[in-house]
């Protein structure tokens, strides 16, 4: 076996476990994961799974990691690819939505983050700065609605933000005790909240 073939099946392995890992912390929680509980789902004896991780915490890191990269891949990218403005704002938020309705757990990022409030340590550190980062990404789509004109000058950025952070964690919640209504409420509290803003859509926004 050549070292390259040797690589990429390590890293198509790592990749497997990562997805068994992420399956398991949307049902237990990432605190619920284990070693053991992996190695079962994997089809991996312990020693195994430790081979690519060398703790359970970098494990946990892992799974959050990769659930933030897969995150990007299905509910950000895509609206990167729509005009700048509100239609590319409405299409992080859309895939923002997307990500918890289509997953029966939720958000496995607002989760960790209640699972990890109280608990000092690198990964509550992860989760604050994915957060932290995503803030500032929809900061940054909010400004170019404003430079386009599509909401008022005066839009406070980090407060737009912060409400569509609310909406988000109120659809993550609502589709526990309102799951036939959850999307339908998100849908047209974004709907009111964009326009509050003084939302103005353009033709480029159809």
């Amino acid at each position: 076996m050549s070292p390259l073939t040797a690589t990429n099946k390590g890293t198509a392995t790592r990749e497997m476990i990562l997805s068994r890992a992420y399956a398991i912390a949307c049902r237990q929680g990432v605190e619920g994961l284990s070693i053991g509980d992996l190695a079962t789902a994997a089809g991996m004896s312990k020693s195994g799974v430790f081979a690519h991780f060398g703790s359970r915490e970098d494990l946990q890191i892992a799974v959050l990691d990769w659930a933030a990269g897969r995150f990007t891949e299905v509910a950000v990218r895509p609206a990167l690819t729509r005009p700048r403005g509100l239609a590319r704002l409405r299409g992080m938020m859309q895939g923002w939505f997307a990500w918890v309705r289509d997953n029966p757990e939720g958000c496995i990022m607002l989760s960790a983050a209640h699972e990890y409030d109280a608990r000092p340590g690198v990964l509550r550190d992860r989760i604050t700065d994915w957060f932290m980062q995503w803030h500032r990404q929809l900061g940054k789509a909010i400004g170019l609605c404003i430079d386009a004109g599509e909401l008022a000058a005066d839009t406070d950025r980090d407060l737009l933000a912060f409400e569509l952070f609310a909406v988000t964690e109120g659809l993550h919640n609502a589709r526990i005790y309102l799951p036939d209504r959850a999307a339908e409420l998100a849908d047209r509290a974004l709907d009111r909240l964009l326009a509050s803003y003084g939302e103005r859509p353009t033709s480029t926004t159809h």
